[in-house]
């Protein structure tokens, strides 16, 4: 399992191509989210958003998410990127890859470190939008992990907390 917490942006696809092979070999595929800023929340545009983080805390809960889905999934290795500072919309957040011998542990494990992570990993968000900035406070879907999921459209997303 490999952590990386940067300021960085980074490109996903040479991410996937230098992990190391002797890590992967016998994998069958595997799975890769990426997210990114969006560029709206509340019905309001989105200009900005600031990351910060607990340095050393914030690794070592990714490495506990990383070793936990190792432990519940049937995987070869995972890698977990997470970008502090300040970002743009559309710029690259976080990466999470899988590699497993079947698709079907990739995905769920995939799928469980994103959901874990967005929900008890130390990281803080604010959003700068044309009305001020705001903290971006717990949302409910994302905190439940709902294999259903949830939507973040326009006029239904997180709650936030307008600073002065």
């Amino acid at each position: 399992m490999l952590v990386k917490v940067q300021q960085e942006d980074f490109d996903p696809m040479a991410e996937m191509a230098a992990f190391p092979a002797d890590a992967i070999a016998g994998a069958g595929g595997s799975v890769t989210f990426i997210g990114t800023v969006r560029d709206y929340s509340e019905a309001t545009d989105i200009l900005a958003m600031e990351i910060e983080h607990y340095p050393g805390m914030t690794e070592r809960e990714l490495e506990r998410i990383s070793a936990e889905a190792a432990r519940r999934y049937d995987i070869l290795d995972s890698l977990i990127m997470h970008r502090y500072g300040r970002l743009a919309p559309q710029d690259n957040i976080v990466m999470v890859a899988v590699w497993s011998r079947h698709r079907a542990a990739a995905f769920d494990a995939c799928r469980f470190l994103i959901d874990v992570l967005k929900t008890s990993a130390p990281f803080w968000k604010k959003e700068i939008t044309p009305e001020g900035a705001r903290w971006v406070t717990d949302c409910p879907g994302c905190r439940a992990g709902s294999r259903e999921g949830h939507t973040h459209a326009p006029h239904v997303s997180h709650s936030h907390t307008q600073l002065k």
